[in-house]
């Protein structure tokens, strides 16, 4: 549900007579032209704070040049900073009026960027590839962005899957989300989240941002994550499927063994072991103890077994 707002499709030109970032009054001001009430539901808290943007770009390595994709930009403050840096970007959001406004106001703020800037008013969930930016630019190499916290996880891994071509990421996320994506096997936190983000590269936490730099103030505390690509892919999309699938299954009753785990899914205790005996896992080990390259190994003795028409079974709920 798109925020709250009023008849007014863009700040006018005194609310955008100042140059450069935003900081609080600016924000609030521009927010306020276009009537706009941050929602919950679309996890819009802005940030007005120029050293954090400024922050995000340095440590995100963005430089003159760099073709970056930018998700849910709101109001425009980490947008403005990557434009400032030089980088090229293009951005998707999902409401309507913040869509329509923000080209104006990189255009009063920063005019010699204008040219550099993108949008498309969509849901980045439904982003397949960068030619729905419906722009013909180099591929993206790089995504940065504030993402809204109520779907970081599903819209990084949906922009991870379907860019190859980014291969280096840092985005702000909940402080509870960065650890789960960057944790490692044998933690308590570590789950499913982390195993799928493996699959595509080594997550690692990049800092910490305070609450103060948001409006409104959250509730919750914020973080960076870095995520870089891995060089070699660890298969192809029905592998990756596969190896989803089952992560999925064993996190469902993390504290069970994986033969009880696994049980259900796989149509019985003996096939589960079969599987897990396959793969070369301890059938009394759990989820949480495995690193990616045994949820993979596990996928492709998925993938033969079922081919073999041993595993007839099997089907998670959210692979």
């Amino acid at each position: 549900m798109p925020a709250q707002q009023d008849n007014r499709a863009a700040p006018d030109n005194n609310t955008l007579s100042q140059q450069g970032l935003l900081g609080p009054a600016e924000v609030r001001a521009i927010a306020a032209a276009l009537g706009i009430r941050p929602t919950k539901t679309l996890g819009q808290n802005f940030v007005h704070d120029a050293g954090t943007v400024r922050r995000i770009v340095k440590t995100g390595g963005v430089t003159a040049g760099d073709e970056v994709v930018e998700v849910g930009p709101g109001l425009g403050s980490l947008t403005l900073a990557l434009l400032e840096a030089g980088a090229r970007v293009r951005a998707v959001e999902i409401d309507p009026t913040l869509a329509r406004a923000l080209p104006e106001t990189i255009r009063a703020r920063l005019p010699e960027a204008a040219a550099r800037f993108h949008i498309v008013t969509r849901d980045a969930m439904t982003l397949e590839s960068p030619s729905d930016f419906e722009i013909e630019w180099p591929a993206p190499t790089k995504l940065v962005a504030n993402l809204p916290y109520n779907v970081a996880v599903p819209v990084l891994l949906n922009m991870l899957e379907r860019f190859a071509t980014v291969t280096d990421i840092l985005v702000m996320v909940q402080a509870e989300v960065a650890d789960r994506l960057a944790a490692q096997p044998g933690s308590r936190i570590y789950g499913v989240p982390s195993v799928k983000i493996a699959w595509y590269g080594e997550a690692e936490r990049a800092g910490t941002i305070g609450r103060s730099v948001f409006w409104p103030v959250p509730n919750v505390d914020s973080a960076l994550v870095r995520i870089r690509r891995a060089q070699t892919s660890r298969g192809d999309d029905v592998l990756r499927r596969a190896t989803f699938e089952v992560c999925d299954v064993a996190f469902g009753q993390r504290r069970k063994t994986l033969r009880a785990a696994l049980k259900k899914w796989a149509g019985s205790s003996q096939a589960a072991t079969a599987l897990l005996d396959a793969a070369g896992i301890d059938p009394s080990a759990r989820g949480e103890t495995l690193g990616i390259d045994e949820f993979v190994e596990l996928g492709r003795h998925v993938l033969r077994l079922r081919a073999e028409g041993v595993l007839v079974k099997g089907e998670a709920p959210h692979a």
